[in-house]
């Protein structure tokens, strides 16, 4: 490569884009304005204007004959004065919502049903009357989803209908996307979760007690993993640890059909009975009176039903979490086996933690990567014309483009969980750094 070449940006290319949009959906994740800011100048750079969508899908679902889209309240257009030193700031320039166009459609056949599809076809038109020629969806799985549902539905319009090809950029803390390593803004909330447990660590030697924190990560475990092996925690269980004698199985009844299934379930009291081996093993061969015992808020998909009833679910079928309050119950039984073991009562302290870190300040990797997913965007739609891709980097910010179709279910349209492998490295590394228990 010439000295020339290697310090000038690549040129503009020829595109039939005059008007992008960028939509923020689903919880916040920091460097979320990396992101935003550096999809937005790639193309404003670029003789393309930028609108960005205000709070996700919930002004686009709307419009209709009662409800057109306003600037100011539901769109902003995005210019080089509203990008001014963004990328490294905190929030999200945009905002989210949680609004779901596509919770009716469950199969390709939905999308034929004009009563289902309606909210897709409110979106569709949104963007069109707004003169919209590409959009760029950010967000986790379910936005992913909807992206996906939005392109299908688009490929059913007659062909001379107006296209808006869909690019996607996946966020989420809980880093537990298929089809990309590490998501923007894992490494900046695992440091200031990792920060919490590190002081709380003071706290608990200082009383000879413990702390139970649980973390948000509702499907896997690696927002959980990397909090605790970053904040010196002494054991952190996963749904990924729910497994042989910590897992036991119960009987579901369909309330419609009448037909039972039996579902996986955590072994409460082995689960119990393994955190209590964690805190006398500490006591007994380091005389250590205290700790910080990390789970992972997705345990709470795997209670038994009894701690489930009257708890309500989301439009994405998600139970709520902050209704079942795991960590109070856990450190409750806690306490109470370590006192029938022992005899002696020991302090066990809940904690939840997750919200400090969805719009902390951005470290550094994390406003590098989201930067590259956000320059990713421009690249897929006008110097590679892609649709229907989710952009994805590995090694050293190399980017990929993954289809959509490699990452959705093409008959239930669902995405799948990329879950921690059993006995990866990274899952062992917590094992060698934690409180050592002979496991049986």
């Amino acid at each position: 490569m010439s000295n020339a070449s290697s310090l000038s940006r690549p040129p503009a290319m020829e595109t039939n884009f005059r008007r992008v949009a960028i939509l923020f959906a689903g919880g916040p994740a920091p460097a979320a304005n990396a992101v935003i800011s550096a999809a937005a100048i790639s193309f404003l750079r670029n003789g393309i204007e930028v609108v960005g969508m205000k709070y996700g899908y919930s002004g686009l679902i709307q419009f209709g004959p009662d409800y057109t889209l306003e600037e100011g309240r539901d769109y902003l257009l995005v210019d080089q004065t509203t990008l001014r030193r963004t990328r490294n700031s905190q929030g999200i320039l945009i905002g989210t919502a949680r609004d779901n166009p596509g919770k009716l459609i469950s199969c390709p056949a939905h999308l034929e049903d004009a009563e289902r599809s309606a909210p897709l076809r409110a979106v569709y038109e949104g963007l069109c009357s707004l003169g919209v020629d590409a959009l760029i969806s950010i967000g986790g799985d379910d936005t992913l989803k909807t992206a996906n549902k939005l392109k299908m539905y688009q490929d059913l319009l007659p062909q001379d209908a107006h296209r808006i090809p869909i690019v996607h950029l996946p966020k989420t803390i809980d880093n537990d996307y298929t089809g990309i390593d590490f998501t923007f803004g894992y490494f900046t909330a695992v440091e200031t979760l990792a920060e919490e447990l590190r002081n709380v660590l003071m706290d608990a030697e200082a009383n000879k007690a413990y702390f139970l924190a649980e973390t948000m990560g509702r499907s896997a475990g690696w927002l959980a993993y990397g909090a605790a092996i970053a904040g010196e925690a002494s054991l952190v269980i996963s749904v990924e640890d729910i497994v042989g004698k910590f897992c036991s199985e119960e009987e579901v009844v369909d309330l419609q059909t009448g037909n039972i299934t039996k579902r996986p379930v955590m072994h409460m009291q082995n689960v119990i009975a393994r955190i209590v081996d964690t805190m006398r093993i500490r006591e007994e061969q380091d005389g250590k009176q205290f700790g910080v015992i990390v789970i992972a808020e997705g345990l709470a998909e795997l209670l038994p039903q009894e701690y489930l009833e009257g708890v309500p679910r989301d439009d994405h079928g998600h139970i709520s979490i902050a209704q079942i309050d795991l960590g109070r119950q856990m450190a409750q039984m806690v306490g109470d086996e370590y006192t029938r073991q022992t005899g002696n009562p020991k302090k066990m302290t809940p904690l939840q933690l997750g919200y400090e870190s969805r719009c902390s300040k951005p470290h550094a990797y994390d406003v590098m990567l989201g930067s590259q997913l956000g320059v990713g965007a421009y690249r897929a739609l006008v110097e590679d014309g892609l649709n229907g891709v989710m952009v994805s980097i590995k090694g050293q910010l190399e980017l990929t483009y993954v289809p959509f179709k490699d990452l959705v279910n093409p008959e239930t349209l669902v995405t799948t969980v990329r879950y921690i492998q059993s006995g990866s490295d990274f899952q062992m590394l917590a094992r060698f750094l934690e409180t050592y228990v002979n496991e049986r």
